[in-house]
């Protein structure tokens, strides 16, 4: 079938046959990168502007095309413009519409550059603006646990290692060990931020163009903070997007972790939380469950997000330089991350934000796990004790208990010296759990002192980072 000239894609030129409909189908992509239109105009503005200010086009080419951009972009937001399910990607769609309306000045549009560069350029645009809304996502998240953590500062817990109850410490003391992760996470994004704003445009297909064009200018025009040198990296490089894929991974794998415990903590087992109803589900069949769907389902969207930074690595191991049609495939896995972050990032705030704590319950766990073990051998140490001696002793009083029912705050004086004539009555202040936790006084301890500090100083760097 001959081209009918309403049907002409806008780089048909070469071809005397309409593309098949299945393979139109399947080569489009305007059903995922459509998202990207406030992007794609942004940067044909500032193309079309230096292309003026550089003498390629005229300034009545640039006042018309400006013009048609910004009502264009005012009726997608309004909706009465949609956009055309058959249109081959976000790109042609914008600039056929453009050219219906100004004819002259919509086919000079697409002077000096190629879709390869104006394509590489709007995904940075895009994922620019999804990282700031990431970040304050996580700025949330971090202030919910930072509050949290305020009233827990003397909330005595058992802290684990393996799954076993190891040491005491503090409820703030834990939650404030993922707001250290979730700030990392946060200046992560930072960094993917310096080495995704730069500009590609002007690279061209591959080999730029021979137009007097200024990179620079767009560059500044966008405010990006520089251009990138060499134009073959400028329409291949993606690892910017497998960057933020893995960042965004990383906060996934947090918040998986994070929901792992909050499941282990709200069942009967534990007791330490009760989530809020509005943020738990019942069951079909048993009246009496209350289940932490939250916390499961985020902990499943992780391997989701995983699996993107996987795809992505895959996608790109094999291509060779410059532009291969493969790296459309980019798009759909890096908005799918993007996606799940922020559909989780704030419904885990509130979850967490809602939460009641059983300060009792984790105070009687903490009473029943010889978790002040170590601190009964430091005792014996302080006495003149080597430690693996200390160590050797402190064992023995521990199975002691468990044959004869007991714990190491209740035993009786005379079996302890049975054990070691060293043991005095300071022994019962020594390994208490509240002295065993306030004595941790070192930088990064549980100790109720040492968490304020944390906090403090946790919240002056993210009033560092909201001042940026």
């Amino acid at each position: 079938k001959e081209i009918g000239v309403e049907n002409m894609a806008l780089w048909a030129g070469r071809f005397k046959k309409e593309i098949n409909a299945n393979v139109n189908a399947f080569n489009s992509s305007i059903s995922f990168d459509a998202r990207m239109y406030k992007h794609d105009i942004m940067g044909s503005q500032a193309h079309a502007k230096m292309l003026a200010k550089q003498g390629i086009i005229s300034r009545q080419n640039l006042t018309e095309i400006l013009k048609g951009l910004d009502d264009i972009l005012c009726e997608l937001e309004n909706g009465d413009l949609l956009f055309d399910p058959h249109a081959e990607d976000i790109h042609m769609f914008i600039e056929a519409e453009l050219t219906k309306r100004y004819p002259e000045s919509g086919k000079k549009l697409h002077t000096a550059r190629s879709r390869n560069d104006q394509v590489a350029l709007d995904l940075r645009l895009y994922t620019r603006d999804e990282i700031k809304d990431i970040q304050g996502m996580l700025m949330e998240l971090m202030q919910v646990l930072i509050n949290q953590a305020k009233g827990h500062t003397h909330t005595i817990m058992c802290g684990y290692t393996h799954l076993q109850r190891a040491q005491p410490i503090t409820f703030a003391h834990h939650l404030m060990a993922y707001v250290e992760m979730f700030y990392r996470d946060y200046t992560r994004l930072d960094d993917c931020m310096k080495r995704l704003n730069v500009s590609p445009l002007g690279s061209g297909a591959l080999a730029t163009t021979t137009y007097p064009i200024d990179r620079h200018f767009v560059a500044q025009e966008l405010h990006m903070n520089d251009i990138m040198y060499n134009s073959l990296d400028g329409v291949s490089d993606r690892d910017y997007a497998i960057e933020l894929a893995n960042d965004l991974a990383m906060i996934m794998m947090h918040l998986s972790r994070l929901s792992e415990e909050i499941i282990l903590w709200c069942s009967w087992e534990f007791k330490y939380i009760e989530l809020d109803d509005a943020y738990a589900t019942g069951s079909s069949i048993m009246p009496q469950k209350k289940n932490p769907d939250i916390a499961e389902l985020v902990r499943g969207k992780s391997a989701r997000v995983i699996n993107d930074v996987s795809t992505l690595l895959t996608m790109m191991k094999g291509l060779p330089l410059a532009y291969n049609k493969d790296m459309q495939e980019d798009k759909e896995t890096l908005f799918d991350a993007i996606d799940q972050v922020k559909l989780c990032l704030p419904v885990f705030s509130d979850m967490i934000n809602t939460m009641k704590v059983n300060k009792q319950r984790m105070q009687e766990c903490a009473a029943k796990g010889f978790i002040n073990a170590t601190d009964c051998a430091d005792y014996l140490v302080k006495k003149g004790k080597a430690f693996r001696d200390a160590y050797k002793t402190t064992g023995q009083l521990v199975a002691y208990c468990i044959d004869h029912d007991e714990v190491l705050e209740t035993l009786p004086l005379d079996i302890y010296k049975s054990f070691d004539e060293v043991f005095e009555k300071d022994v019962y202040q020594a390994i208490s759990l509240l002295t065993c936790v306030e004595n941790r006084v070192v930088d990064g301890g549980p100790a109720p002192q040492t968490c304020q500090k944390a906090i403090a100083r946790m919240e002056k760097q993210l009033e560092a980072l909201n001042h940026d």
